[in-house]
């Protein structure tokens, strides 16, 4: 890649990946192999691994044009592999570890299609090891409780930009995440009226 390559920079990622790893660190152990999904930018990818150092880390995207930025974020990290070209939807998933301690997933199923929520549940129970975690990040649709304005404001937009789009119901997601043999340990209230969801094996 040429030197005055410039990567791409998200200023949500800067702002929530240090509240992000905050709460892996109170969960993770000291080493493993993670898989993360839609890795966007690479900032997320760089911030964590830089922090894991007992962890390898394999960025995925599904758009080929985001991973030469993926590579240039996490240059000189010596527990990141080469970012993959990955296409969740696949019904196998090529270069990925047949084993994996964690996939991460963050502000990913609101800019896709629904049937991708159902593929990364199915994707992450064949992938993921016994007593393994799948971390997802982002808005959602809570049955009970109000939406904060903001969120309504951002799904009605995600909806201008594609129909498929838009922010999820947590129940519908939950259902999905149960039809694939996982279920929701944890909902962590986040900044910006995000949560981390955290799924294991039922």
């Amino acid at each position: 890649m040429p030197a005055a390559f410039m990567p791409a920079h998200s200023p949500a990622a800067e702002r929530n990946r240090g509240p992000i790893l905050a709460e892996l660190l109170r969960r993770l152990p000291s080493a493993g192999t993670a898989l993360e999904i839609a890795a966007g930018t690479g900032q997320h990818a760089a911030h964590f691994a830089a922090a894991l150092p007992g962890w390898t880390w394999q960025p995925t995207d599904g758009d080929a044009a985001a991973l030469p930025s993926i590579d240039a974020w996490c240059r000189g990290l010596p527990n990141v592999r080469p970012a993959l070209q990955l296409d969740v939807l696949a019904a196998a998933w090529p270069g990925v570890p047949d084993r994996v301690d964690l996939v991460y997933a963050a502000n990913l199923l609101h800019i896709a299609p629904w049937p991708v929520c159902a593929a990364l549940m199915q994707g992450a129970a064949r992938h993921l090891a016994p007593q393994s975690l799948l971390v997802t990040y982002g808005p959602w649709f809570v049955d009970g409780e109000p939406t904060a304005p903001g969120n309504l404001a951002f799904d009605a937009d995600l909806r201008a930009r594609n129909p498929a789009w838009g922010l999820r119901r947590l129940a519908d997601v939950e259902a999905q995440a149960l039809a694939a043999g996982l279920l929701l340990r944890e909902a962590v209230a986040m900044p910006a009226n995000n949560r981390l969801l955290v799924w294991g094996r039922g």
